[in-house]
């Protein structure tokens, strides 16, 4: 990977995987950001921003954010580029109900 804004040593990301488990990296255009995934206090957060998805994305990203170019949370285009795969954050495993 070449040189991007906001990018960070693997040292700091190594860092950051010890503490949450996984860290994702968001790429738009020349810069990245590195997020955690979202634990359920944050998506009940985000999630009370009703029926506005910029809002609820714009809530995502500031409380999963670790690091990387501010770019990405300053301009617009950036943001909605972003905010297109902001969902993903979310991992829903399958489940199944069992009767006994």
């Amino acid at each position: 990977m070449s040189e991007l804004i906001g990018q960070v040593p693997q040292s700091e990301i190594d860092a950051w995987k010890a503490k949450y488990g996984k860290v994702i990296g968001v790429k738009v255009e020349n810069h990245i950001a590195y997020l955690r995934p979202p634990d359920r206090k944050i998506i009940s957060y985000a999630s009370q921003a009703g029926k506005d998805p910029i809002k609820f994305n714009e809530i995502l990203l500031n409380n999963c954010w670790l690091g990387g170019s501010e770019a990405i949370r300053q301009d617009d285009s950036l943001f909605l580029s972003a905010s297109s795969v902001l969902s993903e954050l979310i991992q829903i495993k399958e489940a199944e109900l069992i009767n006994f």
